[in-house]
């Protein structure tokens, strides 16, 4: 029997990292990942969303689709969203 790793199996479904297909997916995987953590920690401070999206000047709807898409999310925003509202630090990495 053979064994895979994760990333050969990303490859093998998605294609080569740097290709435009692969670049889509993990572009996507992060918007998700990011609006999943927004999602967590408001849930963990006991906050709904219209409460944290009246801490930033937005609509609920504006935070249901973050928490749901993570997308359309400019860097201004999202500090908003983390220190204002949920009173985090932001913290960016950037890999190569």
């Amino acid at each position: 029997m053979e064994t895979y790793t994760f990333e050969d199996i990303k490859k093998e479904v998605y294609g080569e990292t740097g290709t435009p297909r692969r670049d889509k997916i993990e572009s996507e995987l992060s918007n998700l990942r990011i609006g999943l953590q927004i999602r967590n920690a408001r849930e963990a401070m006991k906050m709904t969303q219209s409460e944290l999206a009246k801490k930033i000047g937005k609509e609920r709807s504006f935070i249901s689709k973050v928490e749901r898409e993570g997308s359309n999310l400019t860097l201004s925003t999202l500090y908003d969203i983390v220190t204002k509202g949920l009173g985090g630090k932001l913290d960016i990495q950037v890999r190569i």
